[in-house]
């Protein structure tokens, strides 16, 4: 297990030992090992129809750690789709689906989704992108739902194929979401001490107010952190075990920007699959996706309209 930080948050830390069998800093050696070593090991993932291996990746880290921020840089230079279980959900209780209203029955009383359920959740949607390179976020956050992840998907023949954890030091992660302000509608980050907005408390793009998330507070964050030793370092020590498998990288650094050269050396290195997102190559990779996720709608639908006739 990890070991749990002491509270208040101590003013030095080291980094933290590596899970499995890999843990990276930001250096040149390091990246070129990381574009390399991962290889051998990952050939025996499912591939696409090109023969290539397929990104199925899952990223952890702590509260502010900026799994957002590289999540998103990787998605808006590949061809990677970024899939929220959060987004999912509320998009079946939108559409009134049968896993839908099941939720939906559940959270009006107050009550935790069991794990079957956001499993249905998420597989309903992996399951129409196979052979597609995806990011999930959001899921599994819990041992119980990784187990139940890893099992469903190998039954599918669609592994995961790289799980990532950002290891940054607690006090670093407090500082910046002291600093962090937020384009609430975009969801685009700003930070006062290294990624500040042109104009002081506006938006880049639309020049909207940038605001404080509410929890971004030392007492809020100290409460998620235990939240995260918790819950996710059981499923950390899970993936862990499995590392000779050759999936698991965990990347060290204090900022994202310190980070992505490492992230970006494990992705591109390992799955040269991947294409970067030129405005022709995102335009038609968006269009393929979109006529995937229309055809599993419809699909949906179809079976939401059968379910109600047999009813």
């Amino acid at each position: 297990m990890l070991a749990r930080p002491a509270f208040p948050i101590p003013k030095a830390r080291l980094a933290g030992k590596p899970l499995g069998q890999r843990g990276y800093a930001a250096s040149a050696i390091a990246q070129r090992a990381l574009a390399f070593g991962l290889q051998p090991a990952l050939r025996a993932q499912s591939d696409d129809e090109g023969g290539h291996r397929v990104l199925r990746m899952l990223m952890f880290g702590k509260p502010g750690a900026g799994k957002g921020t590289l999540a998103g840089r990787l998605t808006k230079k590949y061809d990677i789709l970024s899939i929220s279980s959060g987004d999912l959900l509320r998009q079946h209780i939108a559409e009134r689906t049968e896993v839908g209203r099941q939720a939906e029955a559940i959270v009006a009383q107050g009550g935790l989704l069991p794990d079957e359920v956001m499993l249905k959740v998420v597989t309903s949607k992996l399951e129409a992108l196979k052979g597609k390179h995806w990011i999930l976020d959001g899921f599994p956050r819990t041992l119980g739902q990784g187990e139940l992840l890893d099992a469903h998907l190998k039954k599918q023949d669609m592994p995961l194929s790289l799980v990532v954890n950002l290891d940054v030091p607690d006090e670093v992660i407090l500082s910046r979401i002291s600093d962090r302000w937020v384009h609430l509608p975009s969801g685009r980050v700003y930070n006062m001490s290294y990624n500040r907005p042109k104009i002081d408390g506006l938006d880049d793009e639309t020049g909207e107010p940038l605001n404080k998330r509410p929890d971004d507070n030392p007492e809020t964050f100290a409460r998620r952190l235990q939240q995260f030793y918790a819950s996710t370092s059981p499923l950390l020590d899970y993936y862990s075990a499995q590392a000779e498998a050759g999936n698991m990288a965990t990347l060290h650094g204090t900022t994202s920007d310190e980070i992505w050269p490492q992230l970006e050396a494990v992705v591109a290195g390992s799955f040269s699959g991947l294409r970067e997102r030129t405005p022709r190559v995102g335009r038609l990779y968006d269009m393929v996706s979109a006529v995937a996720s229309f055809e599993e709608d419809r699909k949906r639908k179809a079976r939401m309209t059968l379910s109600a006739q047999v009813n």
